[in-house]
């Protein structure tokens, strides 16, 4: 049983979300607003998986993800919302959400999206006992990377680097991880689209740079001169393996 919180302000949606998901075995609550939402979030109640509705009296869900992001980033966020423009989609992931379901959407549908997100988060519960490995992971489990002198841990979320620890969103770690699965490999923004994300449509790629821009933050001495996640001009980029990592021509 996972423990789901709907913020929605249509009282007749939320209600009937929350009889299908609890026939499903789920512990469900629901807030009315994005102030109660992030408080009962912050409060110390454990949920699994925030459902959120982007129209919302007062602050408004794109908000309401950005300050819990802050705070806080294992809880995996759906966006439920009428603003359902390729734009809306890649302002929710820049937020910090997982996944964005435009209404009117197919129960059925909504059904799948959250009980992926759900195995996805049971599946990167931290694995303590886990070590680094050399470049390559010691365990698909322990899904556990050295890039230079950081540990990249996606099963805890985080970058280790002496003693500053730096901590990803699961759409951080998602992106990261395909990185480094396809390292030495040029990869373009249209795979990532489609692999990652699962935008398949013709969508603005600026969301893209921004998420390399913030991974190029936490994995480089020099973010402004990359050394590990490079720039392929033109095409899209490239994550280069091993503790040799350089610019070669071309990339940047």
């Amino acid at each position: 049983m996972s423990r789901i919180l709907i913020v929605e302000d249509e009282m007749h949606l939320a209600q009937g979300l929350q009889f299908n998901l609890e026939a499903e075995g789920h512990e469900v609550a629901i807030s009315e607003t994005g102030e109660d939402g992030l408080d009962r979030l912050t409060a110390g109640s454990a949920f699994d998986l925030l459902v959120l509705d982007v129209m919302l009296p007062g602050i408004n869900g794109f908000d309401v993800t950005a300050e819990l992001r802050k705070r806080q980033n294992f809880i995996p966020v759906l966006m439920l919302t009428a603003r359902g423009r390729a734009e809306d989609v890649l302002k929710g992931l820049e937020a910090g959400a997982d996944d964005y379901l435009p209404k009117p959407f197919e129960l059925s549908i909504l059904m799948a999206r959250i009980n992926s997100l759900l195995r996805r988060t049971r599946w990167m519960n931290p694995n303590p006992s886990a070590q680094p490995a050399a470049a390559v992971p010691r365990s698909e489990l322990a899904d556990i990377y050295t890039a230079g002198d950081r540990t990249i841990d996606l099963g805890n979320l985080e970058i280790r680097a002496e003693s500053a620890v730096t901590r990803l969103t699961l759409m951080e770690a998602d992106l990261l991880r395909y990185f480094i699965r396809n390292a030495d490999k040029v990869i373009s923004r249209k795979q990532i689209l489609d692999e990652v994300w699962g935008l398949h449509e013709d969508t603005d790629t600026r969301a893209i740079d921004n998420f390399v821009v913030r991974l190029r933050r936490y994995l480089e001495d020099n973010p402004s001169q990359p050394e590990r996640l490079l720039t392929v001009r033109g095409v899209g980029y490239r994550f280069v393996s091993g503790r040799d990592a350089g610019q070669n021509p071309g990339e940047s």
